[in-house]
């Protein structure tokens, strides 16, 4: 059963994101995607999850969700304290968030966008083939 992710800190500017909507240009839809496409493809492949999955992308000020059952997430990007539940926990490796637990992911130390990778992805409804969030076209 897929876990449910319970926003307690939206930040700044936190969006779902994949490897974005190829093919519809034409049709004047923009490509969309993770704007540090590697970073995103390297947390995925730290929890084994497809390269392309869909990931949180929080922009400068990070983020903080709250699970409703045990998951493996790993954080990586931007540089950023993370925690669990107020203990610190590591950037850039699988980290387990017991169901209730709070992930906080902080304001980045270097960098802008940190990527929040969960096992087996984020999984909202794709448009177009892409889960990917674009503001200004409202997909």
């Amino acid at each position: 059963m897929t876990a449910k992710l319970t926003a307690v800190r939206a930040g700044a500017l936190t969006t779902v994101q994949d490897a974005g909507r190829r093919g519809y240009a034409h049709l004047g839809v923009p490509r969309s995607g993770a704007l540090d496409a590697p970073a995103m493809r390297l947390a995925n492949r730290l929890l084994g999850n497809d390269p392309g999955a869909a990931v949180l992308e929080t922009t400068l000020t990070g983020c903080a969700v709250r699970p409703d059952r045990d998951v493996t997430v790993v954080v990586g990007g931007a540089h950023c304290p993370v925690t669990v539940d107020g203990r610190p926990a590591p950037w850039g490796a699988p980290v387990r968030v017991p169901a209730g637990a709070v992930l906080d992911v902080g304001a980045v130390t270097a960098g802008v966008r940190a990527y929040v990778a969960v096992a087996g992805g984020i999984a909202v409804e794709p448009v177009l083939g892409s889960r990917s969030t674009d503001l200004l076209s409202g997909l």
